[in-house]
């Protein structure tokens, strides 16, 4: 017997020597539970140290005062949300009695849609509405009232729907150059489409490979629809950095997360912070390397970067003709115009979409199978996707996106000849990500927002962006921009140390407060204001 071995017996062989079985038992049983726990404990994905922080931070504020005092601050966070949501006129908390006119609603509506301040339809927005044109509307609204009470459940009752869904999945395949292979669902949004994505994989993994502690590997720039996927699914985000001056992810950091439980990786065409794109190729190699599917998100400007090229403008390549990528998702309710509440995820083979689905075969209704989350869909918005797609066309899409890249590359070329401000990376479509070196840039964002812009604010590093859109494009609107920068950043160089005050300066404290379990309750209360009816005290008695 070897030396070493003989030093392990023996050890062993004095700790149980005189013992009574039961006792070799319970020593036996207490060393392997713990050389489990220990094991569970120290390799889990998330690290030592973050689980150790949390762990400090939920004990801290056990503690009364700390506990007082982080309650008030929620309080005054809520009453301010609250403040600012609260909108004039009544509020209908109940019924009522009698119906109202068809012509009461419609000036009811008419009157809801009025509030607010910011004028989107001027294009002072930041994305969120990508393309307003009163006759598509007109069109959309026919073909979606027509179509309003059609559901794909129902395939058998509803074929023409499924027929649109069909064919609005393979239009969209073709452009992101899927072969005969290739297919996919439509679903209510990028959300959505990510999450069936990850769905996807983690069963995909399970069933091929015996995975039961899925993770996916993504960039800390990834869209937030995929922690929101891992937060359902039960998949543990591997998020890793980006390079500082491209921001495009650090490729050697993704290989080093990569591990045996590892179900997909993530890269973005473009991510949603900066518009700047991840290096696609390099992506698919890791995943051809080590047998793990590749995700490309293009639901911000999938319905752009496809045009691009006939637009005039060459990008990397970033769809199915890059081996190892294997589901892309876009969405249609972005660039693509159509109204709110549709997406396409694809896959390059029928084996991920399979895995997407949800098939349940002994419930006494029936066998059912659902291929995204919903079970009843909105045939009308399938319908009106399809019409807009079609209302367009390919000559149409190509048209409206050379304008709106036109207009980003002008407004960027504008931005970066200005002093004490710069661009992060070199966007790849459509957003413009602003930053300084010389002054808090919250305080540029609110500048803005005083003269009725509405951008998009940014963390870690702080930052700013523009996502243009096709109002953009309209005559003097991104001149506007330019000009309204340029002024409100000479201002505050005249006093570059201003603190920031009132909504933006709640960015810069959530970024320093080290427990971001107070950033989540802020968030939540935030959403609970878009809830906000005021309360009847009488009924409260």
């Amino acid at each position: 017997m070897e030396p070493h071995l003989r030093l392990v017996t023996g050890s062993i062989d004095r700790v149980f020597t005189g013992r009574q079985p039961w006792q070799i038992v319970a020593i036996t049983t207490t060393t392997v539970l713990s050389a489990v726990w220990l094991c569970q404990v120290l390799f889990q994905d998330e690290s030592l140290y973050s689980r150790a922080k949390k762990k400090v931070f939920k004990l801290a504020r056990l503690i009364p005062q700390v506990r007082r005092r982080v309650e008030e601050e929620i309080d005054k966070i809520n009453d301010g949300f609250v403040k600012d949501i609260s909108q004039k006129g009544a509020y209908y908390t109940e019924l009522p009695g009698d119906g109202l006119s068809p012509e009461a609603i419609i000036a009811k509506v008419d009157e809801y849609l009025e509030l607010g301040h910011y004028r989107w339809k001027e294009g002072y927005i930041s994305g969120a509405v990508y393309y307003y044109n009163p006759e598509l509307i007109k069109l959309v609204t026919s073909v979606y009232g027509k179509a309003s009470y059609t559901n794909p459940l129902h395939p058998d009752v509803f074929p023409g729907v499924c027929k649109m869904e069909a064919e609005v999945v393979r239009m969209t395949a073709t452009l992101f150059q899927g072969g005969a292979s290739a297919c996919g669902t439509m679903t209510t949004g990028g959300t959505e489409s990510i999450m069936m994505a990850c769905k996807a994989y983690r069963d995909y993994a399970r069933e091929t490979r015996g995975v039961t502690t899925p993770n996916m590997v993504l960039p800390v720039t990834a869209h937030t629809g995929f922690d929101k996927a891992a937060q359902y699914l039960n998949i543990f985000s591997k998020v890793v950095p980006v390079d500082p001056v491209t921001t495009a992810v650090d490729i050697r950091a993704m290989e080093r997360a990569i591990n045996r439980n590892t179900v997909m990786l993530v890269g973005s065409a473009p991510n949603f912070p900066y518009g700047t794109m991840d290096d696609i190729e390099a992506i698919a190699a890791l995943g051809r390397k080590y047998n793990i599917p590749v995700h490309v998100d293009a639901c911000l400007g999938g319905f752009l970067i496809v045009f691009m090229k006939r637009a005039g403008y060459p990008v990397p390549p970033f769809d199915f003709r890059v081996p190892g990528v294997t589901s892309i998702s876009a969405d249609t309710h972005k660039y693509g115009y159509t109204p709110k509440g549709s997406s396409v995820v694809l896959y390059s083979e029928k084996k991920y979409r399979h895995h997407q689905y949800t098939v349940t075969t002994d419930w006494p209704g029936g066998v059912y199978g659902s291929p995204t989350v919903n079970g009843s869909r909105a045939g009308g918005i399938i319908a009106a996707t399809w019409a807009t797609m079609i209302n367009f066309g390919l000559d149409g899409y190509v048209e409206a996106t050379k304008r709106i890249i036109d207009t980003t590359r002008y407004i960027e070329q504008q931005l970066r000849a200005m002093k004490n401000i710069f661009i992060f990376g070199t966007p790849a479509t459509s957003v413009i990500g602003i930053g300084s070196k010389d002054f808090d840039i919250f305080l540029l964002g609110g500048e803005l927002n005083s003269l009725g812009w509405n951008l998009n604010s940014l963390q870690f590093p702080s930052g700013i962006h523009i996502c243009v859109t096709y109002m953009h494009t309209e005559n003097g609107v991104a001149q506007k921009f330019v000009d309204d920068v340029r002024t409100k950043v000479a201002l505050i160089m005249q006093n570059p140390t201003k603190p920031v005050e009132g909504k933006m300066a709640i960015y810069g404290i959530a970024q320093s407060l080290p427990d971001r379990a107070l950033i989540g309750d802020f968030t939540r209360c935030f959403i609970d204001s878009m809830y906000y009816t005021p309360i009847d005290k009488k009924a409260t008695k």
